[in-house]
């Protein structure tokens, strides 16, 4: 085999720096080039298992929502047995929670409620704003309910009072023994009127350590 002879060229300054300028550049446009096939690679992975996962899970999601709702049909004629046979209203309760006999499976469904009020909410509130307004003073007890009150009449996203908070209006109403305040909340809870948003399902099963686990039924809970 033959040696390949090396071969020494002699350069000036501004050659010598225009060669390794040239060098530099080449090894910029390599990097680049391999910078832009690593990108179409990853393009091309990303494309690949987005086509394949959308239709499986496009297909569990259609398991899951038919589950879903035989689950709510087969316990339909249960939940208006238990209408009847415990005298509730109908669609009174929006919750509902069944054990199996073993105490080992549990599960719960019902519906989401969003709270609403209709108009006359607004001349409860102002009954109770005008209430609290007549309690000016130095007295720290008057403040902290002053401050607290308004705190339960605050809205939220929705521009609705929170039926939770509601509650609690009504138990400083009763302890103030005030007649405007105890009207005013009065009128605030005559006025509610909630909407269904969406069902819920969940399910749970004893743990070896005989704690509740829930069973994921979500697709987002793995």
């Amino acid at each position: 085999m033959e040696e390949k002879e090396k071969q020494t060229v002699e350069m000036t300054a501004a050659e010598r720096a225009e060669f390794e300028f040239f060098k530099q550049e080449r090894a910029k446009k390599a990097a680049a080039e391999q910078r832009k096939s690593s990108r179409e690679i990853y393009r091309g992975m990303v494309d690949e298992e987005v086509t394949g996962a959308i239709p499986a899970l496009r297909d569990l999601s259609g398991v899951l929502m038919r589950a879903k709702k035989k689950v709510f049909d087969d316990f339909r004629a249960i939940l208006d047995m238990k209408s009847d046979i415990m005298h509730l209203t109908k669609d009174g309760q929006q919750s509902h929670t069944f054990t199996d006999r073993e105490n080992r499976f549990r599960l719960m469904l019902g519906v989401y409620m969003l709270d609403g009020y209709d108009d006359t909410v607004e001349s409860g509130i102002a009954m109770v704003r005008e209430y609290i307004s007549s309690l000016a003073g130095d007295n720290p007890q008057t403040q902290a309910l002053v401050a607290m009150v308004i705190k339960l009449l605050a809205r939220d996203n929705a521009g609705n009072l929170k039926a939770s908070r509601v509650v609690q209006l009504q138990k400083f109403a009763e302890e103030s023994e005030d007649a405007l305040f105890l009207e005013g909340v009065r009128i605030i809870r005559e006025s509610y009127r909630p909407t269904p948003s969406k069902t819920f399902l969940r399910a749970e099963e004893r743990d070896e350590n005989g704690g509740w686990r829930s069973i994921p039924l979500g697709m987002t809970e793995v």
